[in-house]
């Protein structure tokens, strides 16, 4: 079963008296386990389509299943336990909270959302800090570690709740190119460890390079697919 189903897709905004169409008849599907990438300019609604898959936004008109679930049908409640349930996020600015250490970042979602048990979150939090690298920095703050080190942690946090998909909003945007590949390498890792699906929206040409599929949106249009092996479907 394909992980996400998008039919007919449309997101309109209304900015005082004009109505902005943002995503236009747009039809996908991502499969489990995939390295997706959403790629186009500024505007073009990668972020806006990023925010529909994860219930952070409902679609104007149009179907899309998400794990075999409706969200158009979900109401603010709904959408936020299944978010909280099946999607991880990782944003450029990376997102920790300051005030929390790296284990408690991490810990965070396991404490929103599921009755985890401490026991079980420990050993949890341990594992993901550990599979990311991190395993000896989890009782220091975001600002005693780097820019790589912080989309490490956001990474571990995304998938701390196992977490099918996680959803990377423009990841290596903050990163030099040498830690952008290494995130980029890490994801990937996950991925294999995990069977996650990771989804990006970018305008990173290594992220676009390592995605085995990219779509190309332009004013709101899914112009092309791209897998890779190279082909490419209207």
């Amino acid at each position: 079963m394909s992980l996400v189903v998008a039919k007919n897709l449309e997101k309109t905004y209304r900015l005082g008296d004009i109505l902005v169409t943002a995503i236009r008849d747009v039809n996908f599907t991502i499969e489990p386990a995939s390295f997706v990438s959403f790629v186009g300019p500024s505007g073009s609604g990668k972020s806006t389509l990023l925010n529909m898959i994860g219930c952070l936004d409902p679609p104007t008109m149009g179907s899309l299943r998400v794990a075999g679930r409706d969200i158009v049908r979900m109401d603010r409640q709904q959408a936020a336990r299944f978010r909280g349930e099946h999607i991880g996020f990782v944003f450029q600015d990376f997102n920790l909270i300051p005030i929390l250490t790296v284990f408690e970042n991490v810990e965070y979602p396991l404490l929103m959302v599921q009755n985890w048990p401490a026991p079980a979150r420990k050993k949890r939090v341990g594992e993901l800090l550990e599979a990311v690298g991190m395993g000896d920095q989890g009782n220091k703050y975001p600002r005693q570690i780097s820019g790589g080190q912080k989309q490490r942690v956001a990474v571990a946090r995304a998938l701390v709740t196992n977490a099918g998909l996680v959803l990377a909003d423009e990841p290596t945007a903050n990163l030099d190119g040498e830690t952008a590949n290494r995130i980029i390498h890490l994801m990937k890792k996950m991925r294999d460890a995990f069977n996650t699906t990771f989804v990006f929206s970018t305008h990173d040409p290594k992220i676009m390079r390592d995605a085995e599929i990219v779509f190309t949106l332009e004013d709101g249009k899914l112009l092309k697919r791209r897998n890779d092996e190279g082909g490419a479907h209207g």
